[in-house]
């Protein structure tokens, strides 16, 4: 099995792609939670970025709390990056049939939103 990129370029470029997913319009078939878990990929793909821009190793895991105890604490931790934490619920639990809230336009907007907060923090960081 090939080894993760630890480009932060590569991670960014990953993250554009959940993020462009996350914001699919809308249809009968389309399923909110599918976009929500997009929008935490991008959040979470964002974070490690940054990490790897710094030269800090990360586990593999999908708690965007987590990730973000693991930046340096020079790092300006915004409220939207803070408040993305909240995605995490969307990483697993919300992509199989369960007993689980049902995520609504309003979530799914939520999330798009701290997704595009998340990017654009780790561009400001990383450079676009």
């Amino acid at each position: 099995m090939p080894s993760e990129s630890k480009r932060p370029f590569d991670w960014m470029r990953h993250a554009h792609g959940d993020l462009a997913i996350a914001k699919i319009p809308v249809s009968e078939e389309i399923l909110f939670e599918s976009l929500c878990y997009h929008a935490q990929q991008a959040a979470e793909k964002c974070i490690k970025a940054v990490l790897l821009h710094y030269g800090i190793d990360f586990p593999r895991v999908h708690s965007i709390e987590r990730l973000i105890d693991l930046l340096p604490q020079d790092i300006q931790r915004t409220d939207e990056l803070k408040a993305a934490a909240s995605l995490t619920r969307y990483a697993a639990m919300l992509r199989y049939p369960g007993e689980f809230e049902e995520v609504t336009r309003k979530d799914h907007e939520e999330a798009v939103r701290l997704a595009e907060a998340v990017v654009e923090w780790a561009e400001d960081i990383i450079g676009s």
